[in-house]
């Protein structure tokens, strides 16, 4: 048996013995005017952010926090002076008043933070892609199934009102059958300069972080600190900009025409924008195959920004046009819409139309859905969708070869 074997088997022992060991508690029933008590687990970059979208919503402490890493107790602390803070996750779920956990940590701990949270009777926030590969993909399904937790995904395009709107216009039936969607996101940055490649500040050394903790299981290696810090760029912590970016994306267009699992996936591209070390690519060309005759195409690089985000549905009857952060080649400014155009050979009388639905708080409509027991926007269904997409194209292009649903279930992750 391999080191990945071991490690691996050894590391779903001890996550199975942890969940089990969790649930001494059970959850606290929350009445009308009773303050909601979050705890959080990886508080670094983006869960900074997601800090600070929780402490402004209205009857909400923010009571814990779990990070392996002692910096970020005190950037924390900045903002929450009173947060308890713990270096393991497992200490925070023991805390019998914390109701809700908003789980942040880089992705390849999503899982393990997942099923550890629902096993110990807490409602669950989990940063997007929901998990590291689609096994994992499918035993957080599993156990959110199990459960009667309320869970929401930080896919917050599922919260805008552009997604509602081109709901209302495809039920509408104005535009009609569609057989394609165009989808990209553009980023650029100075020259040497790559995308998230982060500073790593001084204290960042083996005797200040948890490195098997964040190791999660795989095999033995001497600490890392860009490893560390910046885990975006490896296989073996990372999807890339599959996983960080084309995901909210993808989530946005399966849940608009209510697709399934794709049926097959390619992905072409390589690192071609900064060689700065990185594994995973940064020019990218998708396409995922789905089985109502849908084909989704989605295309990104590092290099130019000038377009932005956006999504193109194009149907027998009409266009949608979704699109943020495009620059008007007229103004020079920068363009958030949502517009649906008829084809005309299939309704001459047709008209073009503006979206106008405000978007939704993500955050606020976690917790509302915390006291209310209903559904959020972001369901761990589409949690699992999204990441089975992901999943399968970044398969297609580290093996070079269109990948099949069928063939993707086989095929055991690569670290």
């Amino acid at each position: 048996m391999s080191d990945r074997s071991i490690a691996r088997r050894d590391f779903i022992k001890q996550a199975a013995m942890g969940t089990a060991a969790l649930m001494i508690y059970p959850p606290r029933v929350l009445g009308a005017n009773d303050r909601v008590r979050v705890g959080m687990i990886g508080v670094g970059g983006r869960g900074n952010e997601l800090l600070k979208q929780i402490v402004a919503v209205p009857n909400v402490d923010l009571v814990a926090m779990a990070d392996i890493y002692p910096r970020r107790f005190a950037e924390a602390k900045a903002v929450v002076p009173n947060i308890q803070t713990y270096d393991d996750h497992r200490r925070l779920l023991q805390q019998k008043d914390i109701d809700a956990v908003i789980v942040a940590s880089p992705l390849h701990i999503h899982a393990r933070h997942f099923q550890d949270t629902l096993g110990a009777g807490k409602d669950l926030y989990s940063e997007k892609t929901m998990t590291w590969s689609i096994p994992e993909a499918e035993d957080c399904l599993k156990a959110a199934k199990n459960s009667d937790r309320v869970v929401q995904i930080g896919l917050q395009h599922e919260s805008d009102g552009s997604l509602a709107d081109t709901k209302k216009w495809i039920k509408d039936g104005i535009v009609g059958k569609v057989t394609m969607v165009q989808s990209w996101m553009s980023r650029n940055s100075r020259h040497g300069h790559g995308q998230w490649v982060r500073p790593i500040p001084p204290d960042c050394t083996a005797a200040n972080v948890k490195w098997d903790a964040f190791l999660n299981g795989r095999p033995s290696q001497p600490f890392d600190a860009n490893k560390f810090i910046n885990w975006r760029l490896f296989w073996e912590f990372s999807g890339g900009n599959i996983t960080e970016n084309m995901v909210h994306q993808i989530s946005w267009i399966m849940s608009a025409l209510d697709l399934p699992v794709p049926t097959a996936a390619t992905m072409s591209g390589g690192v071609f924008s900064e060689k700065d070390g990185r594994q995973v690519p940064d020019t990218i060309a998708v396409t995922l195959e789905f089985p109502q005759d849908i084909v989704v195409n989605w295309q990104s690089t590092f290099s130019n920004s000038h377009y932005g985000l956006g999504e193109h549905i194009l149907g027998s009857d009409g266009t949608i046009e979704h699109v943020a952060g495009e620059q008007n080649m007229v103004t020079g400014r920068s363009e958030s819409a949502i517009r649906y155009f008829p084809e005309k050979v299939n309704r001459k009388d047709g008209t073009a139309l503006t979206g106008n639905t405000p978007d939704q708080n993500h955050m606020q409509n976690w917790v509302d859905c915390i006291r209310s027991r209903k559904q959020p926007n972001a369901t761990v269904e589409i949690g699992y969708l999204s990441a089975v997409a992901g999943h399968m194209a970044n398969l297609a292009y580290r093996r070079k070869e269109r990948i099949t649903w069928e063939a993707a279930k086989a095929i055991q992750p690569e670290m």
